[in-house]
């Protein structure tokens, strides 16, 4: 399948060219003006055509589609009706999006109660055992350290030590003074955007991507540039123009198992990435908490392996135990030169000084056994993906997904707009998914995406595909729980 274009925000204007590449063309083999504002819109929502492009000129885009300029023109009226596109007086046609079609925003948390399913968050329980002993060793550890201060900026030794010898076994020679120990790979994500962004600084990012790395950025004031995720993945051409065309201070990079496509990053495209990110100057910084979630191949190699001599100079990993272990553990980690990890170190105190000493003598017990829990992990994933793939294919048959080789998401196609509107209605019936939206740079793209978890038990997803079935039917509500957080994991 070939991977779709989509042209940077940097170039303001689309040519007609252009444009006709990113168009889903019609059965028939020819556009009419409805069935040409129908792919100018799906382009929109799927983030292949970015906001706040100008569109061709009319004249410009019916030659190269090889209509009438009659029928761009009535494309363009539906699109402005519509609300997916503005004019501007002499300046031509802009994309957009119709009022108020925006992803849900974040709301006070609450604790998760009552009857209703969420299938919002992406995080198993822990493997109860291994955690026991783990705690186990841990206090017998601690009283080696209830003597000191118990402060440990960068992290217990022994632990950086451990992270920094799983990065050497699986390809990349790191020293424990590479390792910056964090509270959960959000927080590592969170010092990187500090120490290597100013307010104003461009990040490139992919689109879609983890909805709470584009809040950390917004955050930050960062000016987001989008580069597509499609169905068939990354492209690297289009990535290394939009790195050339919009010279990032930083690029945002899920390779392994992207969430939420689940997409894994091919090893070639590895390298010509950080050898484009090295040449404009690029900071990579690289998301790797789901490296060790391979369901269907092996686990790839650390995205810093593939970079040649000094393209890895430039290069930041991410990684935590939350999708390997537990959430509940917040122990991560920053993979970087020794520089970069003491000016993290020194941005880091600002926050919270250090981490518990107990969480993380508990995180270098399971580091020990992780080779002994991945196989059981992996395994029971496995059958849920396969639950939550029956339930759905059962209930809502004409959804559709590309069962990914890791992670723990399905990307669903609803196969029209809507999924805000099913989010809602699906708290009124028990079960709580999260549409596409929350994961686009833009505001109200892929709305015709839910990403849906598969990381509860097997037994819950026949009930929660029920439930969904009965929300896109339009049925009544029969529930709703209050208590729901807003937040995504």
């Amino acid at each position: 399948m070939a991977v779709a274009r989509v042209v940077p925000t940097a170039d303001r204007t689309l040519t007609g060219r252009q444009l006709a590449s990113l168009l889903t063309p019609p059965a028939e083999g020819r556009f009419g003006y409805r069935e040409l504002a129908r792919a100018v819109r799906e382009a929109l929502l799927d983030g292949r055509v970015a906001l706040r492009l100008r569109l061709p000129a009319e004249r410009e885009l019916a030659t190269v589609l090889a209509v009438s300029r009659t029928t761009v023109t009535g494309a363009y009226d539906l699109l402005r009706e519509s609300g997916y596109a503005h004019s501007r007086r002499g300046a031509g046609t802009w994309t957009a999006l119709p009022e108020g079609q925006a992803p849900t925003p974040l709301g006070a948390f609450h604790d998760v109660t009552g009857a209703t399913i969420d299938l919002a968050l992406a995080a198993p329980e822990a493997p109860a055992a291994e955690l026991s002993a783990a705690l186990a060793s841990a206090a017998a550890e601690l009283p080696r350290y209830a003597g000191t201060q118990g402060y440990h900026p960068y992290g217990l030794p022994a632990l950086r030590a451990a992270v920094a010898a799983r990065y050497t076994a699986r390809g990349l020679p790191t020293l424990p003074e590479q390792i910056l120990v964090t509270t959960g790979a959000q927080q590592a994500l969170s010092l990187a955007l500090t120490l290597l962004g100013r307010a104003g600084d461009r990040v490139l990012a992919e689109n879609p991507s983890y909805t709470n790395a584009l809040d950390a950025m917004r955050g930050r004031m960062l000016r987001i540039t989008p580069v597509p995720v499609t169905e068939s993945g990354w492209d690297t051409g289009l990535v290394d123009a939009a790195l050339r065309q919009t010279a990032p201070r930083l690029a945002y990079l899920i390779p392994d198992f992207h969430n939420p496509t689940g997409h894994l990053m091919p090893q070639e495209q590895r390298r010509d990435l950080a050898r484009s990110a090295r040449a404009t100057g690029t900071w990579l910084v690289v998301d790797e908490t789901l490296t060790d979630i391979a369901l269907d191949v092996p686990a790839p190699p650390p995205f810093a392996a593939a970079a040649a001599g000094g393209d890895s100079e430039q290069i930041v990993s991410v990684g935590s135990l939350s999708k390997s272990c537990w959430g509940g553990l917040r122990v991560g980690w920053v993979r970087a030169s020794s520089r970069v990890v003491t000016e993290l170190a020194r941005v880091r105190i600002t926050a919270d000084l250090s981490g518990s000493v107990l969480d993380q003598l508990v995180a270098v017990a399971l580091m020990d056994r992780l080779d002994a829990i991945l196989p059981k992990r992996l395994a029971e994933l496995r059958l849920r993906r396969d639950a939550l793939a029956s339930a759905l294919a059962r209930h809502v048959p004409e959804w559709r997904w590309t069962v990914p080789p890791g992670g723990m998401c399905l990307w669903i196609d609803l196969g029209r707009p809507g999924a805000s509107n099913l989010a809602a209605r699906g708290l009124r019936h028990g079960v709580r998914v999260e549409g596409g939206a929350r994961f686009g740079v833009d505001p109200g793209t892929h709305e015709h995406r839910l990403r849906i978890p598969f990381t509860l038990p097997e037994d819950v997803y026949e009930p929660a595909a029920e439930r969904l079935a009965a929300a896109l039917d339009g049925a009544p509500g029969r529930f709703a729980d209050p208590a729901l957080p807003d937040w995504v994991a």
